[in-house]
């Protein structure tokens, strides 16, 4: 049955049912990687209703459950943005933007925002310390599992490409407990992580939600682990050698 989905997939890319296919399950509400979408919508309620994620698909993004937000949706990719415009409501902005701290004054928002939310596959950690001056209600920030425990994250890159620092694509971004550092002082505390272990939530230290311990919140990645056949373990021993930054607490 996988090559059936694997066939059914590159035809629809090569043809305008692609457009179609991408519509309706845009329409039926989409998803994320896991339960991110739930958790936003949960945690989000009393917040202004607006957002801006970095790194998206059409159909697959954190924000994609706040049906009443409008918002601001960036990705360098231009296939990934041309198909976003064609389906996505008016709300909705996108923009096609290859992400660096040079450009990224220029995406801040005018208004109070309600959720910002970072997934990029690499400067993740830089980026939201730039923007903690937005001062969001909400964060949502992909961290690296494979980084295990260690408050870690790459050295800043304007030009980061993942499989270009290392074949496995495992070396990028921040782990959990290094984000928690730098939410932490900023007046924010972690309240969820994804139960595929890929997405960590932040609210203000104001915020009624009750705060998790970092340490105990951690989840390996559930997604990589089963299509590498590996743990996070066995993941950091092949990335420990490169160049990391310490987060300090």
């Amino acid at each position: 049955m996988r090559w059936m989905k694997s066939a059914l997939y590159r035809f629809l890319r090569k043809t305008p049912l692609r457009y179609w296919y991408h519509r309706v399950k845009t329409l039926r509400g989409g998803a994320g990687q896991s339960d991110e979408a739930d958790i936003l919508v949960n945690i989000a309620r009393d917040c202004p209703k607006t957002f801006l994620e970095f790194g998206f698909h059409p159909t697959e993004y954190n924000c994609i459950g706040l049906l009443d937000f409008s918002g601001l949706l960036v990705d360098g990719d231009p296939d990934t943005v041309r198909l976003a415009r064609a389906i996505l409501p008016k709300r909705i902005r996108v923009r096609e933007e290859f992400l660096s701290l040079d450009n990224l004054s220029s995406l801040r928002p005018d208004s109070e925002l309600g959720v910002l939310s970072i997934d990029v596959d690499g400067n993740d950690y830089w980026f939201l310390e730039a923007l903690m001056p937005v001062h969001p209600h909400v964060i949502a920030v992909e961290y690296n599992a494979s980084f295990l425990s260690a408050p870690l994250t790459v050295p800043y890159d304007p030009r980061f490409e993942r499989h270009r620092k290392h074949p496995s694509g495992w070396y990028h971004g921040a782990s959990l407990s290094a984000l928690a550092r730098l939410c932490g002082k900023h007046g924010y505390k972690l309240v969820a992580v994804a139960e595929a272990g890929a997405n960590a939530f932040f609210v203000r230290e104001d915020n009624s939600l009750s705060a998790i311990d970092p340490a105990a919140a951690y989840r390996e990645n559930r997604l990589r682990n089963e299509w590498s056949g590996t743990t996070a373990t066995e993941q950091w021993a092949r990335i420990a050698h490169l160049p990391f930054v310490e987060v300090a607490g």
